[in-house]
């Protein structure tokens, strides 16, 4: 034994070390070196005459029309420090209808992904309603719920909820069988097989989801906002496109994408705490 500790010792010593892999520092001006490049480039293409501005406002048109609908300031307008207001009334649209649609569709895919009844039962309405565009259910949500919040919720919630349960339902059909065999010989209870051993298994397919859905529900809350609601960041932008308004449209646009961007990322550190044994999360 000793001899044996002595060469396991000795090949240990000659082997070659393995030099770590020095760990890059991401640096925060290496994420916005393509954006400012975008933003120069689109300046200078307006400026020099490539594209009009009458088409395209230049940025520091956008900016500036964008500072006024945010804090005020100048004639007043209808696009004059009300910025907030629709910011928070698409906002929480988005997150209502994201919250009905996270909640229902992670139950239907754990369901449907791991037990057969539901799956036999439920899946082939999903397999049917899934390719329908969310635009289609448009008039009637909107002869059913009015022109109201909830007609936008419910379009919202539709639209988020198929990405959710889908990939819901992947993450328990995946769950690896010696984790079962695992729970039932430490004597888990078959009913509590499903929560404490699918879910968190599936929690990573189910992030993906979730963050599928929740980039979806602010494109379907836009949507929304353009025919069903009479507030919020897509009626100004499609009231902005009346009124000739171009740099009021792209300053939407860009609300969007800053307020999806931040709601990505604190859902992501939320998936970080939850499913921090996991690599391979999103």
């Amino acid at each position: 034994m000793a001899g044996v500790l002595e060469q396991a010792g000795l090949a240990s010593a000659e082997a070659p070390a393995v030099e770590a892999e020095p760990v890059r520092r991401r640096l925060p001006w290496q994420y916005v070196v393509v954006p400012l490049a975008v933003v120069i480039l689109w300046e200078v293409a307006v400026q020099v005459g490539w594209v009009k501005a009458s088409l395209v406002p230049a940025p520091h048109t956008v900016l500036t029309a964008w500072y006024v609908w945010i804090f005020g300031g100048g004639p007043a307008t209808p696009y004059t420090g009300t910025w907030l207001t629709a910011a928070t009334s698409s906002a929480s649209r988005v997150l209502t209808g994201f919250a009905i649609a996270a909640v229902v569709g992670v139950v239907v895919g754990l369901a449907t992904g791991w037990f057969l009844l539901p799956r036999m039962l439920l899946q082939p309405l999903i397999d049917l309603l899934r390719p329908i565009p969310v635009t289609a259910w448009v008039p009637f949500v909107v002869v059913f719920f009015g022109i109201q919040p909830a007609a936008s919720i419910s379009l919202i919630a539709l639209g988020a909820f198929f990405p959710i349960a889908l990939n819901a339902a992947a993450g328990a059909a995946r769950t690896p069988r010696v984790l079962v065999r695992s729970a039932q010989m430490l004597g888990t209870p078959k009913h509590a097989m499903l929560w404490e051993v699918v879910f968190p298994s599936a929690l990573p397919s189910i992030v993906s989801g979730l963050r599928v859905g929740l980039a979806l529900a602010w494109v379907l809350v836009i949507v929304s906002e353009m025919v069903a609601v009479k507030s919020g960041l897509g009626f100004s932008l499609w009231d902005a496109y009346y009124f000739s308004r171009i740099d009021i449209i792209v300053a939407a646009m860009f609300s969007v994408g800053i307020l999806g961007y931040v709601s990505d990322q604190i859902l992501q550190l939320f998936a970080r705490r939850v499913t921090r044994w996991a690599s391979d999360v999103a």
